[in-house]
């Protein structure tokens, strides 16, 4: 099986790197579009972020990536094979520069690799222990266990001009909490098909066509400015009034009206993000609450409780006007482990949920804070008021905490984890289980790049146990086997309580031509617009 797997994997890379070729947009336009908050850092090693990846992937480039028909497709990396069970072997693109004009070749590879595992991507690259020098163009990533999907998880490990960053005091990643300011994080040196031509965090960032890019763009775009517009309705009458020609994250309760304005047209397509609640089970006491001795969320009883009041439905359908999908897992349905039994999501039982507090010795309820973002997806602020109302029927009384994504992520990610209770949400771009598993399941391990975005401080040895298995099963019906039961007892512990599926919701001028990818970027290499 392993070695179809690899004949097939280096014949789709050469097929798609035959296809390739440099050219600038031949019919270059002027693109405008506006999203409600901004990628917090230009860092590609700082954060596993979604927004951030979706804005710098068009300016730095990985090895691999998903096409628009989401199969794995060659990058910097034009074939890829495994060469013995430890060890993957990826040859890189010839004659590719960095927009400085610095050539690309396997040092940078390798001090991205290094640079990567000191950062919030560590997790991205646990499953592989060092990385080799072949020869200019050749690169080795050996593994301590086997790893059978490693090229799938490497699509958002971007590569880094070394000698830039070395000149400019850059040697480092970013904090992930965005806590230490440095100079990868205003500035951005990439192989891809754009370059950041000016920017105003939190404001816009104006985006422009690279000229040396090794690559052919798709579309027609030339120049592009995003801006960041935090009010949904102030977004969608940027929209209406001719001044941006797309918004994302729109609100469901305007797409009847969009649709009903001439000139316009709504875009929606499943998102693999999910949403989820997150308790700390770590400390011995609440840091943002109180009410009662201890940490009330170490006993699985509240949070089994927890997970039972939620009305899963109602959201979808008062809060999300149906573009949502509850589920039962803190991953898609689409991704790999997923099945019908376990995602199918808890139903309500009020009466259950208040034996359950009462068991625990909890039946008068406690204060606790929830920390939640008002920009980073659709109605996160309300889904986070909903979730209060919920839990204040077994007696928990919540205050919800909403902030912009930039300040919200400062305090909840690592290092300082401090929240008690967070909303979360997360996009495996694997499209597997293990991902999740690896980097927010899993017992936090710097070191190792384990669990560095296990908000709650989930530990749970069984876990730790079959996340390694599965990273290294390359027979799939043990690996489905293996997920299924790691799975399973995540969701009888209820540490994870998940909430629902997003759907991407755009609006467009029309005319405007995109490709939505489930991980929510906007790789404009590949949208048209009307000239």
């Amino acid at each position: 099986m392993m070695k179809r797997l690899r004949s097939l994997l280096a014949i789709r890379a050469g097929v798609a790197a035959l296809a390739l070729g440099a050219a600038l947009p031949a019919n270059a336009a002027d693109f405008k579009f506006a999203g409600p908050l901004d990628a917090y850092t230009l860092d590609p090693h700082a954060v596993s972020n979604t927004l951030v990846f979706a804005v710098l992937h068009n300016v730095y480039e990985s090895l691999v990536q998903r096409g628009p028909d989401l199969a794995l497709e060659p990058v910097l990396a034009t074939e890829w094979t495994q060469v013995d069970d430890l060890t993957w072997e990826f040859k890189l693109r010839p004659d590719v520069k960095f927009s400085n004009g610095n050539v690309f070749n396997a040092d940078d590879v390798v001090f991205s690799f290094d640079r990567a595992k000191k950062g919030g991507v560590a997790s991205h690259l646990a499953e592989v222990s060092r990385i080799e020098k072949v020869d200019d163009l050749t690169i080795r990533m050996i593994s301590e266990k086997p790893s059978p999907v490693l090229p799938n998880q490497l699509v958002n490990w971007m590569m880094l001009d070394k000698e830039w960053a070395v000149e400019n005091g850059a040697e480092a990643p970013g904090q992930a909490d965005n806590s230490a300011e440095g100079f990868a994080n205003r500035n951005a040196m990439g192989t891809g098909p754009y370059v950041i031509a000016s920017r105003d965090p939190g404001v816009r960032t104006d985006f422009k066509a690279n000229p040396t890019w090794w690559g052919e763009i798709k579309g027609n775009i030339d120049t592009a400015t995003f801006f960041v517009i935090a009010n949904p309705s102030t977004r969608v009458s940027a929209l209406i009034s001719g001044e941006v020609q797309m918004i994302d994250g729109v609100p469901p309760q305007d797409t009847q009206r969009i649709e009903q304005t001439p000139g316009l047209k709504i875009a929606a397509t499943s998102d693999l993000r999910t949403v989820y609640l997150q308790p700390d089970v770590a400390r011995d006491e609440l840091i943002h609450g109180g009410g009662a001795q201890g940490n009330p969320f170490k006993d699985p009883k509240v949070r089994e409780a927890m997970n039972l009041v939620i009305d899963r439905d109602a959201i979808q359908k008062r809060i999300m006007r149906g573009y949502s999908t509850p589920v039962g897992l803190p991953i898609a349905k689409e991704v790999e482990g997923s099945t019908d039994e376990l995602n199918t999501p808890t139903a309500p039982d009020v009466d259950r949920a208040k034996a359950l507090m009462e068991e625990a010795g909890f039946g008068d309820g406690f204060q606790v804070t929830l920390d939640c973002t008002n920009d980073r997806f659709i109605n996160d602020e309300a889904t986070c008021l909903a979730i209060g109302s919920f839990l204040s029927q077994i007696n928990i009384e919540v205050t919800p905490r909403v902030q912009p994504t930039a300040r919200w992520a400062q305090q909840i990610n690592p290092p300082a984890y401090n929240t008690s209770f967070s909303m979360l949400s997360y996009s495996p771009y694997s499209y597997d289980a293990h991902q999740f598993l690896s980097g927010l399941a899993a017992t936090r391990d710097p070191a190792a790049g384990r669990g560095a975005f296990n908000i709650g401080g989930y530990s749970n040895p069984e876990i730790d146990r079959l996340t390694t298995e599965i990273g290294a099963e390359t027979n799939q019906e043990k690996r489905s086997a293996l997920l299924t039961e790691a799975l399973t007892i995540l969701k009888n512990d209820n540490a994870f309580i998940p909430i629902h599926q997003l759907q991407i919701l755009w609006a467009l001028k029309e005319g405007v031509e995109v490709v939505q990818l489930a991980d929510l970027a906007y790789p404009l290499a590949w949208f048209k617009v009307p000239e």
